[in-house]
């Protein structure tokens, strides 16, 4: 008695109305908060699909940040739907831990604390200690200690030195903090994080027993080698040095140290780490920074009466096994850094090994040290400039050398060496040979026929064909101003040029080698490289169109026609890398969707295998609590009305936040009441044409709906099932959600439409028919085609099809919206006539022409 009193009275009505409207915009708030969180969600996994296709470079930065900016968006999702559903879905919560659990290996820092000493000296050193002292390092001492050839004595600081610098600093909290908030696509920004943190580095203080440590190897060497000697600091960081990513220039070598210095060119060539030259390729090659542990080798410096570069094979024509020797007097700095034109000698691979050819160039300069002054210059070299730097024995004596080494390692290799004032070789580096493939266009003389040849000559450093507009570069930071796609032109060809090779469709320098760094990196890069192209900057004006044939010396005016066709599309270097396979492993665990169809019972979170199941998931459940919560709570002013319309379908519409004009009292709304964008779209594609009927079925597709209707009982007309007709509208002013089953058909639409264009997106999602599979299939296909020629991305399983389109401005989705609302009625039960090629052709035809007056009507 009391409680029906109570519930007439109109005070203790209003306060539970109020109440139920404050509950319900709660669960509004927290329903378009899980929208966004899934906007974001399926977002990150985009640009994660996007990346793994390998069209542009990425770091770990990019890994860890989009794993963990999903991870975050997911885990909202979940928090969203428990707060539509207070204990319903914790279950969600475990999944997602155990999936993040997957994730974790591909991201966490997987560099470890080494045990071992700080300082080796070289005696100590194997081949199989390339993870304490770097490649560099333990090559040479392999080089010393089992091949018997002459390297330059030394120790090595090691990467426990290296790793008690860095955390003696507390370096690497400071680098990471710094790399993760700098957008390192951007050349600008890249270059100024280089800046810093070299900086960091170089501004740090090196701890007492490194210190002590470094110092008494010093003094150990002087008692082997003499008093006030100086020695070359060189990098031999983890990974440098290996088959196919040779670091080539990329780190710091300082030369002619003394003892006084020795400390803080450690610290120069432990910054060079992060130079940007260095910071451009581990991008490019997709190699983690904290996988780079900078080790030094600390080598007496050679007394070089010349130096050079040989390779034991051709190094751009992995057919020729002919030797390749490049010489200049003084240092071979002059020839790796692409300073100086050397001496070539080629030597032929048979045995016995002959020279073959000689070309002997001026070199008017030579690069040497003088350990009394402690500096390094490049001097004149006055009448031995246009000497032979090397005599056929000695070339010869260097080619035998090469070849035990190419015997030893089991593959070609480009090895570093200088002769020493006693006349004797020293091995200064060694490492596995890049070799790219000559070029190989027998039909080219048709293309080049009538087009005009601005240059001939040059040496040819990198394989292959590039054309785009010249950019010639004169000071460093010209480097910021370089297009993609351009010619790189320069007066020599150094190193720090190294950093465009991504950017760049080719290379002309006017002096440089084969055997230089950047002629090293080209190869590895599969960028065309012609060296030694006289006047280049003179004669290529900046914007100037250009056609660069490397294997042929030549460069034409213009894009020659056919280029296009005759070009190697470059490799990707990303795949396979450290990066990349760390993307590709956390990517495994949060793009794939396998949870479809939530009618079936396996759509539960248990079956949840990645980060995209879990939102689809929690966003098919948010719908549905949504429309769950009027019916539950028989809430007046904001459940269910029905439209009121002359059309002969039940549509129900529940009004989220600002959908309708005016509040509504009763059961039914006007259209008229209605101020929903999107819906209001949808309905003029839904209102457009009357539907016809379901087509005229031919006996084969009457047969495959009456078989399965005898497999599925869900499709008998009469029965009451989950196929039953349900259309449901959840609108705001800018947001609508529509449900509907047609007959045996699902189809589902969610969009946004504002003003604001990076919010605006249309979700949709088809299933279901009354025929076989494979025409369900075929009809899904069907669609498929229609939505992608209205800019639509779509993807297709079996029956199942998922639509999008966002980032269109307003006016866009309205049209696009009237395209699916059209489409939701005019394509059921088309499914039975997949079967009849004219008949499909007829309805693909109509459909077009209907879509074309619907867009057609302002």
């Amino acid at each position: 008695m009391i409680r029906r009193l109570l519930s007439r009275n109109p005070d203790v009505e209003r306060l539970d109305t109020e109440g139920l409207r404050t509950e319900f915009k709660a669960r509004y708030y927290a329903f378009k908060l899980l929208l966004n969180a899934n906007n974001r969600a399926l977002e990150i996994m985009a640009d994660m699909e996007e990346a793994l296709k390998g069209t542009r470079p990425f770091g770990m930065n990019f890994v860890s940040s989009r794993c963990t900016s999903v991870s975050a968006s997911v885990w909202q999702m979940i928090r969203h739907l428990n707060e539509l559903s207070p204990g319903n879905y914790e279950a969600l919560y475990n999944r997602f831990k155990e999936i993040r659990k997957k994730i974790n290996p591909f991201v966490k820092d997987r560099g470890r604390l080494r045990e071992g000493p700080l300082v080796l000296i070289l005696d100590q050193v194997e081949r199989t200690m390339a993870d304490l002292v770097g490649g560099k390092i333990a090559n040479l001492a392999e080089i010393k200690n089992r091949i018997h050839l002459k390297i330059s004595d030394g120790f090595v600081i090691t990467a426990c030195g290296y790793q008690r610098f860095m955390s003696y600093n507390d370096l690497q909290p400071e680098i990471d903090r710094r790399i993760q908030t700098t957008d390192i696509q951007a050349l600008d920004e890249l270059f100024g994080l280089s800046a810093s943190l070299q900086q960091l580095i170089i501004g740090s203080s090196i701890p007492r027993d490194l210190e002590e440590a470094i110092q008494e190897q010093y003094g150990l060497l002087e008692e082997r080698e003499g008093r006030g000697i100086t020695v070359a600091m060189r990098s031999s960081a983890l990974g440098e040095d290996a088959a196919g990513i040779s670091f080539a220039g990329q780190y710091r070598s300082e030369l002619n140290v003394s003892k006084e210095n020795i400390l803080q060119a450690y610290k120069e060539v432990v910054a060079s780490k992060f130079s940007l030259p260095a910071m451009s390729y581990r991008l490019n090659r997709g190699i983690r920074d904290e996988d780079v542990v900078m080790c030094v080798g600390c080598l007496r410096m050679a007394d070089a009466v010349s130096g050079g570069v040989i390779y034991s094979r051709n190094p751009v024509n992995i057919r020729d096994d002919a030797l390749l020797i490049n010489s200049v007097w003084g240092l071979p700095k002059s020839v790796v850094d692409g300073n100086t034109t050397p001496d070539l000698i080629w030597i032929s691979g048979a045995e016995p090994m002959e020279i073959k050819h000689k070309e002997i160039a001026f070199k008017e300069r030579k690069f040497v040290c003088y350990p009394d002054e402690g500096v390094c210059r490049m001097d004149l070299s006055g009448e031995d400039g246009a000497k032979e730097s090397l005599s056929d024995e000695q070339a010869l004596e260097l080619a035998d050398m090469a070849r035990r080494l190419e015997t030893h390692y089991g593959c070609p290799q480009d090895i570093e060496w200088a002769l020493d004032g006693d006349g004797s070789f020293v091995i200064l580096q060694c490492r596995p040979l890049v070799q790219a493939s000559a070029g190989d266009f027998p039909d080219l003389m048709n293309v080049w026929e009538g087009e005009s040849v601005l240059i001939k000559g040059g040496t040819l450093a990198s394989p292959g064909l590039g054309s785009g507009p010249v950019f010639v570069l004169k000071k460093d930071m010209d480097v910021m101003k370089f297009p993609d796609g351009a010619v790189l032109v320069a007066a020599q060809a150094l190193p720090r040029w190294a950093t465009l090779l991504n950017k760049a469709s080719a290379v002309v320098t006017e002096q440089g080698s084969i055997a230089g760094h950047l002629a090293n990196v080209a190869r590895e890069f599969s960028v065309p490289a012609l060296f030694g192209v006289q006047k280049a900057m003179e004669r290529l004006q900046n914007g100037r169109i250009i056609t660069v044939d490397a294997d042929g010396g030549r460069i034409f005016d213009g894009r020659v026609e056919g280029f296009l066709e005759k070009t190697v599309r470059p490799k990707n270097l990303m795949l396979g890398s450290p990066v990349y396979e760390a993307l590709k492993g956390a990517a495994r665990h949060i793009v794939p969707l396998t949870l479809l169809d939530p009618d079936k019972t396996s759509f539960r979170p248990g079956n949840c295998e990645t980060f995209h199941d879990i939102t689809r998931f929690c966003h098919e459940k948010s719908v549905h609590e949504m429309f769950r919560f009027g019916k539950d709570h028989q809430f007046p002013e904001r459940s269910g009305k029905q439209l009121f319309v002359n059309i002969p379908m039940n549509w129900w519409i529940l009004n989220l936040d600002d959908g309708f004009r005016e509040e509504v009292e009763g059961k039914y709304v006007r259209l008229e009441n209605i101020v929903s964008i999107p819906m209001l779209a949808l309905w003029k594609g839904i209102t457009a044409f009357p539907w016809e009927g379901p087509p005229p079925v031919d006996g084969k597709g009457l047969m495959s709906v009456m078989f399965e209707a005898t497999r599925n009982t869900a499709l008998v007309p009469g029965m009451r099932s989950r196929y039953a007709d349900r259309n449901y509208f959840m609108i705001s002013k800018n947001y609508c959600s529509l449900n509907s089953r047609f007959g045996f058909h699902l189809s589902i639409i969610e969009t946004l439409v504002s003003e604001r264009v990076t919010e605006n997106y249309i979700r949709f999602q088809f299933k279901g028919g009354a025929a076989d599979d494979q025409r369900r299939n075929k009809r899904v296909l069907f669609l498929m085609e229609i939505l992608e020629g209205y800019g639509f991305g779509v993807e297709v399983k079996d029956d199942f099809l998922m639509a999008g389109l966002e980032d269109q401005p307003k006016e866009n989705m309205e049209k696009s919206l009237r395209i699916l609302g059209y489409l939701i009625i005019h394509t059921r039960q088309l499914d039975v006539i997949m079967g009849n090629d004219q008949k499909v052709r007829y309805y693909r035809s109509k459909i077009n022409e209907s879509i074309d007056e619907i867009l057609s009507v302002q």
